[in-house]
């Protein structure tokens, strides 16, 4: 939304189309500590409840004709398990439990930061590179726990001419360690400018001859932001289902 401050006086109008990403103390004002309770905390523990609620007690009837509810868990379910059987094969089928609490949890907490006021958590790069670099860690010590030494097959194109290969092994090198960084910032950016976009129509909202203009513009951002919310997710999910892949076959 628009906001007033001295210069808009003179006769304009100044956007803060960032404000809404503003780490501030839940409770209260002050400086924030290692223990204070944040925007971020409440709506990330608010993804986690939604999650909780979503497949635990919306299923735990296990109805022959289910609710609303247990139908959107059973779809989840289903949803997240093909892809990973279909991308890591029977095998990963073991790692299902991580790669559904990661979509569900991105996936609830993108759709609850579409609620005016709200907070996106996933917005922040601080959320987004500790959830990739989560998933980096994880296939990195089980591609060598699962494979030793084989692992670093993952580096080595065999099916390249032999002069090639050791070039060919720098650049896979370089662009595993890039992995955590294209996938947090995937998921982050988008969230972000989809939602600093939808601010900047509300801005112009208030001008009075284009405000029919920027409410259909919001409108429109707003049910493509309702699309990217599943997108990223799912675009989060599907690249650590091809990064686990990776650790359980390594070889090119």
């Amino acid at each position: 939304m628009a906001t007033e401050t001295p210069g808009a006086e003179e006769g304009g109008l100044v956007f803060h189309p960032m404000d809404q990403f503003k780490i501030e103390p839940a409770f209260g004002d002050g400086a924030i500590g290692m223990f204070t309770v944040t925007n971020a905390t409440v709506w990330m523990a608010l993804a986690v409840v939604a999650t909780f609620a979503l497949l635990v007690l919306g299923s735990s009837k296990r109805a022959m004709i289910p609710s609303r509810m247990q139908s959107v868990a059973e779809l989840a379910y289903g949803f997240v398990y093909k892809m990973v059987e279909d991308i890591c094969g029977k095998e990963g089928v073991k790692y299902f439990p991580y790669i559904m609490t990661l979509f569900m949890f991105i996936v609830c907490a993108n759709f609850l930061g579409l609620i005016p006021t709200s907070f996106t958590p996933t917005s922040h790069f601080a959320v987004t590179v500790v959830l990739a670099l989560a998933v980096f860690l994880t296939v990195t010590v089980l591609g060598f726990v699962k494979n030793g030494a084989a692992f670093l097959g993952l580096f080595w194109v065999s099916s390249a001419p032999l002069p090639l290969r050791p070039v060919l092994a720098i650049i896979e090198l370089i662009s595993y360690f890039v992995r955590p960084v294209s996938h947090s910032i995937r998921l982050a950016g988008n969230v972000m400018a989809g939602h600093a976009v939808i601010k900047v129509f509300a801005g112009f909202a208030a001008i009075t001859v284009i405000s029919p203009v920027s409410v259909v513009a919001i409108t429109a951002m707003y049910g493509l932001e309702v699309l990217v919310s599943f997108i990223q997710a799912y675009v989060f999910t599907i690249l650590t289902c091809v990064y686990l892949k990776d650790a359980l076959h390594p070889s090119h």
